[in-house]
């Protein structure tokens, strides 16, 4: 005779415990609550539930695995892949961060768009703490946009090496150690910075965060995690308040970034923006000039097609030679950069962060750039003293330059150099030094046969406007807008908007121009041409 068991009943969602277990559960929820407010990504944080003993655990019992809906409408919704993304477009990163925690299947569709795009403020713990390192590694294939924000500050600030012992300042040679140091007693190692003696004075003298700017093993770690990066941004803020020509911890994170973009597998990328960078800072990005390069250096950096700069303004009005011949040498290092990366690049943005600067497209037709025949110099010689090689882009399809001071010839020049590849250019903000600008786009009528390039072209007028605080009639200011008071004298009962019009449509040729107003880019310091052309050849 047999007899039925019922059977068991389902395990409850929450067990009591006695009072014991239940201290313990409260720490275990401590401990797991001070772990997740750690995390530097965002990844899903870990829960009581989700722990045994302080240790994660990842079976399907605890983490729901599949969307279970009875619903066959949601479930219809879900999965249609058009609706799912248009769900998923339209939620905050919070309520995202949020919708993540409902099921492995929310988790696994919402990642890609919450972790899309990534900042990280380098600090002494970014690369270097492994549970970071291992956030890292579950998302960082969903990064496709990554910032690299370091700041100048009183931290970055690196002062001269002086010798404890007899006060003199010891010159540090610095060299990229990619490797680690193996295993095995201090004395067989070999020492980061060369020497033991060298290496216990940085220790002492230099702040922590220049030893994690030069560990580059962890920037290789972290980059090898982003294997479908598409598009680097370098932020390093505040170098005016830095001092000028001195190596700052900056400066030694740039050349671990290079070497790790280097040497990670980043097979997608193609874009780079520089916003912002400071003059010197190109010395350490360069793919053959900087520290630690290798002849297969400049494969990775050819990938890049979209190129964006935002740079600091060099300074050319001290009277001292040495800082006159250091900002020559940063506007070297700007074009040399600029010609490793040419060949790939069919988009360029260049914009001077402060003061005019000179064109970087034609820094061989810059006066300050070309040599100086000395009076000793023997007649042999002098013809083979030249100047920086012309750029030359291949490729390139847009272009835009602002905040630039250059001559017309050198406008005509480069249209007319990449007639053939070129679709756009803007020239925003750029003051002619000599020359105007019907001779810098001169080369357009040529390429075309005939002016017809000029109905296609866009023109802006900034008019100045002040308001008079008694009777808060407006009064139009500028020695070229004459016409419009006369048009706004003319304005009354029905005649108000013809009488308006009729000066809007006169043509251009009616302006009149003074001769303070010739440098300008149209007849006045407060006009501007923005010049867009769809399609030429």
């Amino acid at each position: 005779m047999y007899s039925q068991r019922p059977p068991p009943p389902p395990p409850a969602l929450k067990r009591t415990h006695s009072e014991e277990s239940q201290n313990s559960y409260a720490s275990a929820a401590t401990t797991v609550s001070r772990a997740s407010s750690k995390l530097l990504f965002g990844e899903i944080p870990l829960t009581p539930a989700t722990t045994v003993d302080g240790r994660s655990t990842r079976t399907n019992s605890l983490v729901c695995n599949l969307v279970m809906s009875t619903s066959s409408v949601f479930l219809r919704f879900w999965l249609n892949d058009q609706c799912r993304d248009n769900l998923l477009e339209h939620l905050e990163p919070e309520d995202l961060s949020n919708f993540r925690l409902v099921c492995h299947d929310f988790s696994s569709k919402a990642a890609p768009r919450l972790f899309e795009s990534m900042t990280v403020t380098f600090k002494t713990s970014s690369f270097s703490k492994p549970a970071r390192i291992e956030a890292l590694s579950r998302i960082g294939r969903h990064v496709k946009t990554f910032t690299f924000h370091m700041p100048h500050g009183p931290d970055s600030f690196l002062p001269p090496i002086v010798d404890p012992e007899t006060g003199e300042e010891k010159q540090f040679f610095y060299e990229p150690h990619v490797q680690n140091p193996q295993n095995g007693p201090a004395k067989d190692k070999t020492p980061k910075y060369g020497s033991w003696e060298m290496q216990d004075l940085l220790i002492k003298q230099y702040p922590p965060l220049f030893h994690a700017a030069t560990n580059v093993p962890a920037f290789v770690s972290a980059f090898s995690e982003l294997i479908n990066l598409t598009h680097l941004t370098v932020s390093c803020p505040g170098s005016n308040h830095a001092p000028r020509h001195r190596r700052s911890a900056v400066d030694y994170a740039l050349i671990s970034l290079r070497i790790a973009v280097e040497r990670a597998p980043l097979y997608s990328l193609s874009s780079l923006s520089l916003h912002p960078i400071h003059p010197g800072g190109l010395l350490y990005l360069h793919p053959m000039h900087g520290f630690g390069s290798t002849p297969s250096s400049a494969k990775r950096w050819c990938q890049i097609h979209r190129l964006s700069i935002c740079m600091d303004s060099i300074p050319f009005s001290s009277t001292s030679m040495r800082t006159r011949a250091q900002s020559l040498e940063h506007l070297r290092i700007l074009h040399a950069y600029l010609r490793t990366l040419s060949r790939g690049l069919t988009r360029l943005f260049f914009r001077w962060k402060g003061e005019r600067g000179p064109s970087p497209l034609s820094l061989d037709r810059e006066p300050c750039m070309l040599p100086v025949q000395e009076e000793c110099m023997h007649p042999s010689m002098r013809g083979q003293v030249r100047g920086p090689r012309p750029l030359k882009f291949a490729r390139l399809r847009y272009m835009e330059l602002e905040n630039a001071v250059m001559d017309s010839t050198q406008i005509a020049d480069f249209i007319h150099k990449h007639r053939r590849s070129l679709v756009e250019f803007n020239f925003e903000d750029v003051k002619l030094r000599e020359g105007d600008w019907d001779h810098a786009l001169e080369p357009l009528t040529r390429i075309a046969g005939s002016d017809r390039w000029k109905r296609t072209q866009e023109e802006v007028m900034d008019v100045p406007i002040m308001l008079s605080p008694v009777d808060a009639e407006p009064r139009i200011m500028g020695p070229l807008l004459e016409e419009v008071d006369q048009a706004i004298g003319e304005i009354g009962g029905g005649r108000r908007e013809h009488a308006l019009s009729r000066w809007l449509s006169k043509p251009k040729s009616t302006l009149r121009k003074s001769p303070a107003m010739k440098d300008s880019f149209f007849g006045g310091d407060h006009m501007k041409r923005f010049l867009r052309l769809s399609s030429w050849k």
